[in-house]
Formats: C-alpha cells, structure tokens, sequence
C-alpha cells in the first residue's frame, strides 16, 4: 500500500515577507486546477458531482469558501517551504511583463 513520504518541512518558518507570494501561489494554484477542470468539460454547479462533472469550485479565487482557499494555501506554503529546505533563497527581483 502506497504511503506518501513528503519532505519534512516542519523546521522551516516562511518568513512574513513571503505570506503575499504564498497568497499569489495559491490563487494561481486554484487558477490551474480550474483550467484542467474546465478542460476536462466541467462546469459549475451548487454541489459536487463526479458523474455529471459539476463542481461548486469553479468560481473565481477569492469567491471560493476559506476551506477551500486554505488547501491551496497549505500547497503554496508547503511547496515554498520545499523550497527552503533544500537551501534555495527566494529574493524579489524586477517583474516581468
């Protein structure tokens, strides 16, 4: 039976200055899961349904529930966490367009 073995991340604090690009991560965390979604033909819909491919999710980021943002949150902080774990910095350079 399989039994996930993710990296242990529980030493690393993300420190403040990162919490905005988290948030950034996860809104876009939620915009690639909603494009394969909508590429697989589902649609919006009050309650889920896997057989009729209809999901209350399919709404914009900050219209979904907290639940449902912190999952996206908890993948964005995990994955940056990741991150710092195995020695990379996260700096802020120039935005590209």
């Amino acid at each position: 039976m399989y039994q996930p073995k993710p990296a242990d991340t529980s030493h690393v604090q993300l420190p403040r200055e990162l919490e905005a690009l988290m948030e950034q991560i996860a809104r876009n965390v939620h915009e690639n899961w909603s494009a394969g979604r909508l590429a697989e033909g589902w649609t919006y819909g009050a309650v889920r349904d896997d057989e009729k491919k209809t999901t209350p999710c399919l709404v914009p980021y900050d219209e979904l529930p907290e639940e449902e943002k912190d999952y996206d949150r908890t993948t964005a902080a995990q994955t940056l966490k990741l991150i710092l774990a195995l020695g990379y910095r996260i700096e802020k350079g120039e935005q590209s367009e």
